[in-house]
């Protein structure tokens, strides 16, 4: 299963729309297919997966803590 959300861009923009809260992402490719997902900071999850990472694509849900997010994670992965 996957996030309910929209695929956004990951580029500079999108990172820097990101909160800076915890959260569970799902990265995708360039075609949308899903390629993982992970639990954090989003903001500077997403910084270091623009920097080195191969996904062209996510989405995010925001979560009140790091608990909550791995539960999120939990409920969609």
């Amino acid at each position: 299963m996957s996030l309910p959300k929209p695929w956004r861009d990951l580029d500079r923009s999108t990172v820097g729309s990101a909160p800076d809260r915890y959260g569970v992402y799902e990265l995708g490719d360039a075609d949308g297919e899903s390629l993982g997902y992970a639990v954090g900071v989003l903001r500077d999850e997403l910084k270091e997966e623009l920097a080195y990472g191969d996904a062209a694509k996510v989405r995010w849900t925001v979560a009140e803590s790091r608990e909550h997010a791995e539960r999120l994670a939990d409920e969609h992965f």
